[in-house]
């Protein structure tokens, strides 16, 4: 007598854990993805552990409520959200200012301190001055000032640093070029004060040829060399 056939058996459910595993592996990777330069790294580090099931890789748990807890989503912590801010504000800035930056008058970057706004000397004050020229200065400068007044810097505080080459202040005029470059810096202040910035936002440095972007060794260096710094502080330089 021929033996009855078996039944195809049930498939298991085994693959929904390998399944729950590669997705939640997958939105870890997108949340480092989304803002990786200002990524919590501890955090980070004890959410993988949570995961994996490490006793020892952290206190974070992955329970509901937790993220709640701490008045923060995943999508939301403190440090990205202000890095996307001053991310968003270093794109506007390049964009509301990319005329003068295509003629080198002025220069837009971001270091540690926070994003900077460079005046080169040469297209705002005149050899050993600083008083500005208001003529040829006077649009750029209202552009500055309504980007520094923007709503979404509210919250900002911001510092203005002076800086000269190795040999721009000339005997008789300035004592040293510490006296020169913060009365640039003092300059830049009260003129962004006539066009409405807040003036009690703003702090004065004077760094003379200390800081130099360049070397002080052809003309065009030391041209770079000589500007006003305009920086939109970071937390950690306030």
């Amino acid at each position: 007598m021929a033996r009855k056939k078996k039944g195809a058996s049930a498939p298991g459910s085994g693959w929904l854990t390998t399944y729950g595993d590669m997705v939640t592996l997958m939105l870890c990777f997108f949340v480092m993805l989304y803002e990786p330069s200002e990524v919590d790294i501890t955090r980070l580090q004890a959410l993988s552990a949570s995961i994996s099931g490490d006793p020892t890789g952290g206190s974070i748990s992955l329970s509901a409520g937790k993220l709640a807890d701490l008045g923060n989503t995943i999508s939301s912590m403190p440090s990205m959200e202000k890095g996307k801010m001053l991310g968003t504000a270093l794109k506007k800035a390049v964009s509301i200012f990319t005329p003068e930056i295509k003629t080198t008058k002025i220069a837009v970057t971001s270091d540690e301190r926070g994003i900077v706004i460079s005046l080169i000397a040469e297209s705002f004050f005149a050899r050993n001055s600083a008083e500005l020229n208001i003529e040829e200065s006077r649009e750029t400068l209202l552009k500055i000032a309504q980007f520094l007044s923007d709503k979404e810097l509210a919250a900002r505080r911001f510092r203005i640093e002076g800086h000269t080459d190795s040999s721009d202040a000339l005997a008789g005029k300035w004592t040293s070029n510490w006296e020169l470059s913060a009365a640039r810096a003092i300059s830049v202040l009260h003129n962004l004060t006539d066009f409405g910035v807040q003036e009690d936002k703003f702090s004065i440095a004077g760094y003379a040829d200390t800081r130099p972007v360049y070397s002080n060794e052809t003309a065009e260096e030391r041209a770079y060399n000589r500007r006003v710094d305009i920086i939109i502080l970071d937390d950690a330089h306030f």
